[in-house]
């Protein structure tokens, strides 16, 4: 009985594993093979026509230090980070409850909060360039009403970098009230209606109730919001090819261009790295920090 037994489970191990090998073998041939083949690229030089690439160690790595472009792309990414993430989850936050009550209208207000996140990158860009646009934009046509003089918002480079951004939080934020407002609704209705005995207002139950029990959701849309920040270039593209000046210049829009544009794919390796390594060290502190303050169900 003993062996059949060990067969019967050998059998088992080997069917989960068949079942398993279509997700291994794709997630080795697009996720662990590039950043493995990323990471050796970016000790190689570019090849150059029938001149191969040579190894130059760190020299990739030098030569993002020394770069300004690099670290202006640093510095407005920070600010968009910074900006993006607080508002797009407030803004998240606030449309999930306002829609999980009983009001009328509602499946039109989700809807409608929702729709954003389901338009193309490139229409969404194209949408707000419209809106941009000097002189004859729906913006401008707004100012205009109030006296104000017109203003080109993508070419100064004082609000092109705010222009982008809100446009990201007006994208992103509906997606997260979509994972707010699943948790919402998972929430046991007996905590309202005993918090209405006790007399507690709406902004107390919030703070003291609902807010605890959404960390979880909190924690999760915060990684994606912290990832999404770091990945932009399709409004970058779009709406203002990086400039005025570098002031809108991403991390991800920088490296297009030095791999794609300037076709320096070492030095473009090198940044991989570098952007991969932080976006990971960043996802890990969140997890294993901000997750002892979690308290699960």
């Amino acid at each position: 009985m003993t062996a059949f037994a060990k067969a019967g489970s050998g059998q088992r191990a080997l069917h989960a594993w068949l079942l398993l090998l279509p997700a291994l073998v794709l997630l080795v041939a697009f996720t662990h093979w590039p950043a493995l083949a990323t990471l050796i690229d970016s000790f190689y030089s570019t090849p150059r026509g029938s001149r191969p690439a040579v190894w130059v160690g760190l020299e990739n790595y030098a030569v993002m230090a020394d770069d300004p472009v690099f670290w202006q792309a640093v510095r407005n990414n920070l600010w968009f980070a910074g900006a993006t993430i607080p508002a797009s989850i407030g803004l998240a936050l606030l449309m999930a409850v306002w829609v999980n009550e009983r009001i009328a209208g509602r499946a039109f207000l989700r809807m409608a909060y929702f729709t954003p996140t389901v338009l193309p990158m490139i229409a969404v860009a194209n949408i707000w360039l419209f809106f941009y646009t000097p002189q004859y934009g729906l913006l401008e046509q707004i100012t205009g009403l109030f006296g104000f003089p017109s203003h080109n918002w993508l070419g100064d480079p004082a609000t092109a970098l705010a222009c982008v951004t809100l446009v990201a939080v007006w994208k992103e934020a509906g997606f997260f009230m979509i994972f707010y407002l699943a948790a919402l609704q998972t929430l046991n209705p007996s905590l309202k209606e005993a918090a209405a005995i006790e007399g507690a207002s709406r902004w107390y139950f919030f703070r003291r109730v609902q807010w605890p029990l959404l960390m979880p959701t909190t924690l999760f849309v915060l990684v994606n919001a912290v990832i999404n920040a770091f990945r932009l270039v399709d409004h970058i593209f779009i709406l203002t090819r990086g400039g005025p000046d570098n002031a809108t210049t991403l991390l991800l829009y920088h490296l297009y261009e030095v791999g794609f544009k300037f076709w320096d794919t070492g030095y473009a390796a090198a940044v991989t790295v570098v952007l991969v390594v932080v976006l990971a060290s960043v996802a890990l502190l969140q997890f294993f920090v901000l997750d002892k303050k979690v308290h699960y169900q």
